[in-house]
């Protein structure tokens, strides 16, 4: 049968599907709507795109570490509701891209999308499931450590997940202390390791904050850049892994409690993901 251009018009604005694919799925379904639109939600993408501008708050993520616990792993696999990121079928299929990114290394996540699957790639199948749940599925972070040691944490909720390398190990248990400092960043949330690790720009933020809140005071000008750089001590203390107070024993910064643990003991490199 002839299918008009008002008729793939009205799809394609039920849709969002292209112009091309609401034709297709009407000459298939032979002019019946719910058919066609049936049609393209298997499809999956033209539901995927139509899904675009939702947000995923949702979610779980996944760590691994290697069996000589030297590279770490995390993947983070959003959705848009809670009822979906408790489903069996997307914490396994979370576990899959997991598995795929720990066996191929890829470099990103558009490289982790371009990895096979099940006779497609992962992009297509993540595409396959928002056509058959009705939910945007996004692969948010991905996320790769190497250290001399590396230990993972998830938060109980699955949303929020850490990776911390550690260095100057020297054959010491470190699981346990892995462990502590993996908490301590997933709760405190530090901006980077030390603050040799900060970025220059938030450097230059905080040294200006700190004058302006100084001018404000009502301070001379000459005093401000040293008040300034004073705040900025202050913003490394509480920012920075390192310095931090150690949440189990605020006697001690994280490098005190890792130097007792073993001398020489610190932090390399950490990550943490939080969904939401």
């Amino acid at each position: 049968m002839a299918i008009t251009a008002q008729e793939v018009n009205k799809l394609r604005q039920m849709t969002g599907a292209g112009m091309m694919d609401c034709k297709k799925a009407l000459t298939e379904a032979e002019g019946d709507f719910e058919k066609a639109i049936d049609i393209l939600r298997k499809k999956g993408q033209k539901v995927s795109a139509s899904r675009a501008d939702r947000e995923t708050k949702e979610g779980v993520v996944v760590t691994h570490v290697s069996a000589d616990g030297k590279v770490g792993t995390l993947v983070s696999l959003t959705c848009e509701t809670d009822f979906v990121a408790k489903n069996e079928e997307f914490v396994s299929f979370a576990n899959a891209i997991l598995q795929a990114a720990v066996e191929n290394r890829p470099a990103s996540v558009e490289a982790i999308l371009a990895l096979p699957f099940e006779g497609i790639t992962i992009g297509e199948k993540i595409t396959e499931m928002t056509g058959k749940i009705g939910e945007k599925i996004e692969v948010s972070h991905y996320e790769q450590v190497e250290g001399e040691a590396v230990v993972p944490y998830i938060h109980s909720n699955g949303k929020l997940g850490v990776l911390v390398a550690l260095k100057n190990v020297n054959g010491a248990e470190v699981d346990e202390a892995g462990k502590d400092v993996a908490m301590q960043i997933a709760a405190m949330n530090p901006v980077a390791v030390d603050k040799d690790g900060v970025d220059a720009t938030v450097v230059e933020r905080e040294i200006e904050v700190g004058k302006e809140q100084a001018r404000q005071e009502g301070k001379p000008e000459q005093m401000l850049e040293k008040i300034a750089l004073g705040k900025l001590n202050k913003f490394y203390k509480d920012n920075t892994l390192l310095s931090q107070a150690f949440v189990k024993d605020s006697s001690k910064t994280i490098a005190q409690y890792l130097d007792d643990v073993s001398k020489g003991l610190t932090v390399s490199e950490f990550k943490r993901v939080s969904i939401g």
